[in-house]
């Protein structure tokens, strides 16, 4: 098997959210919830730190509070206490959306 054909199969497992369907923070709107994935790869550092000790960690159920009246921030309930994040930092966490329960 040549390596693009690995490198293909690679990126359609389903270990995981693809590409294709996997979200960010950003994309939640007031009073939705989800779960976080993970960080991107492209959070390092002091930032990834900070999230960390915020409680932004794998499984952490967050909900969307409310967006401030010019739109960023957002404000967020994680782990109990609400968190205000830039959309920039938001787009920085994986999630899956968790539906609501009619």
């Amino acid at each position: 098997m040549s390596q693009q054909q690995m490198t293909s199969l690679q990126h359609t497992s389903t270990s995981g959210p693809t590409f294709a369907d996997s979200k960010t923070l950003a994309d939640l709107k007031p009073g939705q919830q989800a779960k976080v994935v993970n960080l991107s790869d492209q959070c390092q550092g002091a930032e990834r730190r900070r999230f960390m000790d915020l409680g932004i960690l794998r499984d952490t159920t967050i909900i969307t509070e409310m967006n401030s009246p010019s739109g960023d921030p957002t404000a967020y309930r994680i782990r109990g206490a609400i968190i205000a994040l830039r959309r920039e930092q938001t787009q920085l966490i994986n999630i899956t959306k968790i539906e609501e329960a009619e």
